[in-house]
């Protein structure tokens, strides 16, 4: 099992009497990180459409309504400094408050609203016609232009007008992989906010209380201790807890229930998925088998979890679909599961019976991931969800989630 020490948390303020995180150190080590992906790939620059890479390489956010809107977008050549187009008067609160980036790099720019503004409209037509003239400037514009995700209309003009596109996500996805002390840092800060959020799920859950107030509870409390971005909580209880929906609704929450929790939210970025599953006032033996299989199962992972393990031998320790009542690996995705964490939710790796056999991952030092078991109660409808979040080290996993789950939770017990 992991070292019982913990990964240092230390709060939301910079200090002069310690060492905590150092945003400068955090920005240079994501830009070179993705200008070595780059100059080891054959492209000749990298063109970003997908929030967290346009995040990692200018150090540059905006979330809500605009961060997913595909009109945000960063240029990054091989020799080059990142260039970055952004919602209207962003680009000139970047020129005052963004000093990493040359001002000279910091574009208004709009393609169209995910298709609100025409293709018609020649906002595409144009931003290529300069992202070409930038590549030309660079010398690089013979070379293929690496791409993350991208809206239909402006690959079909990319084309158009004679640029060659290939993929760039694998490799911005290379790059993200292995957290700097800065973003392990960050994302331990991260998750000892949801500690703290879980110690107020247990005192909440009571019946009585529905399930979208525990989400309004989580949310408020997240916001009010720096979070900034609660992406989703999850709220499922009772009946709904098999099959696993994966949402929250209203329902009541009852005496006797079984419910579990995930909650997803982001401080400086970095995000946490993090369920938990307690018994409200008392539980069943089912309820209490379905839970020590689960920690079962996720016990068995974490003590893989060291350099050079493949995610197939994470994965095979997990049961298979039809051993706990799905027709296959497709349907039971998501219930045995390991992603990576960072800026994005579902990084490097994915560990799932689903892909890792017949393409597994060697695990790195510097990986962070979360370790996700379900197990369905034989009452036929209560379940029982664990997470954990694990840093690998040289000398093994270490655990970032740290509210109490070796044994099943009673919350405010009769």
């Amino acid at each position: 099992m992991a070292s019982a020490s913990p990964l240092p948390a230390p709060g939301h303020m910079g200090v002069d009497y310690e060492q905590r995180v150092d945003f400068d150190r955090l920005r240079e080590y994501r830009l070179a990180r993705a200008k070595a992906s780059l100059a080891g790939s054959e492209c000749g620059a990298f063109l970003l459409f997908d929030f967290y890479n346009i995040r990692y390489t200018t150090q540059t956010w905006i979330g809500g309504a605009l961060g997913d809107k595909m009109t945000r977008y960063a240029l990054l050549t091989r020799d080059g400094e990142p260039m970055l187009w952004d919602f209207g008067s962003a680009a000139r609160h970047h020129r005052l408050h963004s000093p990493w980036l040359r001002p000279e790099d910091c574009h208004a720019g709009m393609l169209g609203l995910r298709g609100a503004i025409a293709p018609t409209a020649g906002l595409m037509e144009s931003a290529v016609r300069q992202i070409k003239g930038l590549l030309t400037d660079a010398g690089v514009a013979d070379a293929p232009v690496g791409v993350d995700i991208v809206e239909p209309p402006f690959l079909f003009e990319m084309q158009r007008q004679g640029l060659r596109v290939v993929d760039a996500q694998q490799l911005m996805l290379d790059a993200r992989q292995i957290k700097s002390r800065d973003e392990i840092m960050l994302l331990t800060q991260a998750a000892a906010m949801v500690d703290g959020v879980y110690q107020d799920i247990v005192e909440a859950l009571k019946p009585g209380i529905r399930e979208n107030e525990i989400v309004a509870l989580a949310n408020k409390r997240l916001y009010e201790m720096g979070s900034d971005q609660v992406e989703a909580v999850n709220a499922v209880s009772g009946e709904r807890c098999n099959p696993h929906p994966h949402n929250f609704s209203d329902r009541l929450i009852r005496p006797g229930d079984q419910a579990f929790f995930d909650i997803i939210h982001s401080f400086n970025g970095y995000r946490t998925c993090y369920y938990r599953t307690f018994g409200v006032g008392s539980s069943t033996p089912s309820q209490r088998d379905a839970y020590t299989k689960a920690r079962e199962w996720m016990d068995a992972s974490i003590n893989l979890i060291k350099p050079g393990v493949g995610t197939d031998e994470v994965a095979a320790v997990w049961p298979k679909a039809e051993e706990f009542g799905f027709e296959n690996e497709m349907a039971a995705f998501g219930l045995q599961f390991g992603h990576g964490l960072g800026l994005g939710l579902h990084e490097r790796p994915i560990i799932s019976r689903l892909n890792s056999m017949a393409e597994p991952i060697e695990l790195q030092a510097g990986m962070v991931f979360a370790l996700e078991t379900y197990c369905p109660a034989d009452d036929g409808f209560s379940a029982a969800r664990i997470e954990e979040e694990v840093l690998v080290t040289p000398d093994g996993p270490r655990i970032l989630t740290l509210f109490p789950a070796q044994d099943l939770v009673v919350a405010n017990a009769y």
